[in-house]
């Protein structure tokens, strides 16, 4: 009966599309203590089962000191390494014993902690999730393993050519100042100095793990008030930080930029095509616009799409993505080309439709498919609690409110061909474009 009821409410979210109803259809509950904490509680339908996530405005864009990448990451990891009242080992017998998914992962403007959990167990879940961020402890022994251990993983994800080509090579061209210039998981020379940075590790927690920085998330069969009194209980006592990170401006492009990987093994050639973009706005046309560009001529129901991968088949893969951010990031193409002597065309074929952006008008029912489309596919996704925290997190991290959605998503109903054609001249300049050209096997 639970589960219909959610059908049925997502079955009239689809129907009614891009109507006064909000596509954030659950109710929430904002609380906000007296230490910058913020609890945001979501309850739903679903019996029994809670979502808690933990989210830290704290990622790679807060790693502004020359040297010192990668520690946002690195906590992920040092985060699981327990304290004196529940180590390792305690921490991992309590989560056995309830039988609680947990992980985390981090962006490059956050750092989320989350588990799911039976409705019973949530308070024994609050108390040892305040306890590792308030008392987290680690030895130097400790300390220099797990450093190792995140270079390990590194070495791992440099075996993979589309990370080179998208997280790093991109990023060190785009970007001079700005933190988004590294990878989230930091400079390769940075990584392999970090068991040499205990210091500077505990300096770091101490600057981010603050309650200022942090929104508890809780998402499923909860009660709201109940909530609040758990979480005041093992976080009211949290002390605020000072800390603010000073993060520097990006300059403009001086002029078009393009760089070539030359991938020392077999492997497909890649282009990825890059233009600066603003920052997330959830009311900025512009910002909107960018992100239905992505859909429009780029998904696999695009003009783009049929003509490199069905139909010329020169393109195994085509995709574009405009992640949110909080600073100036950018608007990404991406394709995985089948033959070398392909790639300049390719990219000729990406660069043109961008060009056509500029001039022509996107049809106007076509734009208003995909506007609905983009509804059906964030209703549909969120049909249970994890999923439901899961995609607020992320926003959670940007304006700690689930509101934020709401109100992106109304500015993408009030968009018009005209507001795409002018967004896409405004970014789509050549002297804001970058170029990356991977090719394999010393081709």
């Amino acid at each position: 009966m639970i589960r219909l009821l959610t059908t049925v409410l997502i079955a009239v979210l689809l129907v009614q599309g891009a109507s006064n109803t909000k596509i954030f259809p659950y109710p929430y509950k904002v609380d906000d203590f007296a230490n910058g904490l913020r609890l945001v509680t979501v309850p739903t339908e679903f019996p029994n089962v809670v979502a808690l996530y933990i989210v830290v405005q704290t990622g790679s864009r807060n790693e502004v000191e020359p040297g010192k990448t990668g520690f946002a990451h690195f906590f992920e990891h040092m985060m699981f390494r327990g304290t004196k009242e529940f180590p390792p080992e305690k921490y991992q017998a309590v989560l056995s014993a309830t039988g609680a998914a947990s992980n985390a992962f981090t962006a490059p403007d956050l750092t989320a902690y989350h588990k799911t959990f039976s409705k019973p167990d949530l308070e024994i879940i609050l108390r040892m999730e305040a306890d590792r961020f308030q008392n987290l402890d680690y030895s130097p022994e400790v300390f220099r393993t797990e450093a190792l251990a995140v270079l390990g993983e590194y070495n791992k994800n440099a075996a993979d050519p589309l990370r080179r080509i998208r997280f790093e090579v991109l990023n060190d061209e785009a970007f001079s100042r700005h933190p988004y210039q590294h990878p989230v998981m930091g400079f390769l020379k940075d990584i392999q100095d970090m068991p040499n940075q205990l210091a500077y590790s505990k300096e770091f927690f101490q600057r981010y793990y603050r309650p200022e920085y942090t929104t508890v998330l809780v998402v499923g069969d909860v009660e709201p008030g109940a909530t609040r009194r758990l979480v005041e209980k093992y976080w009211g006592a949290w002390k605020r930080g000072s800390y603010q990170s000073a993060i520097p401006a990006e300059p403009p492009l001086d002029g078009p930029k393009a760089a070539r990987i030359d991938w020392p093994t077999p492997t497909l050639p890649i282009v990825t095509v890059a233009f600066r973009g603003p920052a997330y706005d959830d009311r900025s046309k512009d910002h909107a616009a960018l992100g239905l560009i992505t859909t429009i001529a780029f998904s696999g129901n695009s003009a783009l799409y049929r003509e490199l991968v069905l139909k010329g088949q020169k393109a195994d893969a085509l995709s574009a993505f405009y992640p949110n951010r909080m600073d100036p990031y950018l608007f990404q193409v991406i394709a995985r080309i089948k033959k070398v002597e392909d790639v300049d065309g390719v990219r000729d074929q990406i660069l043109s439709t961008m060009a056509n952006l500029k001039d022509a008008l996107v049809d106007k029912k076509e734009l208003e498919r995909v506007k609905q489309r983009m509804r059906n596919e964030l209703a549909l996704s969120m049909d249970n609690s994890e999923a439901i925290a899961r995609t607020l997190a992320e926003f959670i991290a940007l304006r700690r409110t689930p509101e934020t959605i709401n109100t992106l998503y109304e500015t993408y109903s009030t968009l018009t061909p005209e507001d795409l054609r002018e967004t896409a001249r405004k970014y789509f300049q050549e002297k804001n474009r970058v170029v990356v050209t991977l090719v394999g096997g010393g081709k």
